[in-house]
């Protein structure tokens, strides 16, 4: 085997497990523990992954530059497959939460294909609060300070007016997840507020993850992993 194509399949690995160690990689391609480690720093120098004792794991990327325009059409199938998830958990006559999120765009698109009885939806999203208004769907709009890049509202008005709600279940969007810490993370404190207090007036409430979040980094832990219900996730795959 090409020393190029082991350090490729070395990548693969890094990017479906976030993680791998000498002795397993030593193992499976038959070569020395040595060997393995300068791929490891050859990648690490083409920044694919950061060295640590006994292998290596994946570089988060910090991506709380990008906006929710740039962001609508990446992973769209996961999106989609997690929008369908949160659908099933919701039945009628409860009152949801629709976080910033771009699965929630999703989600959204759904609830209005197909209507659940008497339900009311919350949202500090706009392109959300767009998509329900094309429906019948009992729909409220919490206001405040207006965040460009995420196309929402947070701030201390919404996050006042959000503290007179108690939601049977809540859909909240992440920026990256660090299972070794357990954060749970978004890109700047005022986002991060207005989630955990959507986290506390919620009965049940879920992170939406597609594959990507568990390799990303925000700037801002908001949550442990353990304040939410559970996690609503596609593990993407690089096996053919």
């Amino acid at each position: 085997m090409f020393v190029e194509e082991r350090q490729n399949l070395i990548l693969e690995d890094l990017q479906e497990n976030g993680k791998v160690l000498v002795k397993d990689l030593s193992t499976r391609f038959g070569v020395t523990p040595d060997l393995i480690r300068k791929d490891l720093a050859f990648l690490e120098s083409k920044g694919k992954c950061k060295k640590i004792y006994g292998g290596a794991i994946l570089n988060r990327l910090n991506v709380h530059l990008e906006d929710a325009n740039s962001r609508k059409n990446v992973n769209s199938k996961e999106k989609q497959k997690i929008a369908q998830m949160a659908y099933d958990l919701i039945e009628p006559n409860m009152t949801v939460f629709l976080d910033i999120s771009t699965t929630n765009i999703e989600l959204a698109k759904l609830l209005v294909l197909r209507p659940i009885s008497g339900i009311t939806v919350v949202t500090n999203m706009l392109d959300v609060i767009q998509i329900l208004s094309t429906s019948q769907i009992h729909s409220i709009f919490i206001g405040g300070e207006f965040d460009y890049a995420r196309n929402g509202f947070v701030g201390n008005m919404c996050d006042e007016f959000l503290q007179r709600f108690h939601f049977d279940l809540a859909f909240l969007g992440v920026v990256g997840i660090d299972l070794e810490s357990k954060s749970v993370m978004t890109y700047m404190p005022n986002d991060g507020q207005t989630k955990r207090i959507v986290l506390k007036q919620s009965k049940k409430a879920y992170m939406l993850a597609d594959s990507d979040k568990f390799y990303q980094m925000g700037n801002y832990e908001y949550a442990k992993v353990d304040a939410f219900y559970g996690i609503l996730q596609t593990i993407k795959s690089n096996k053919k």
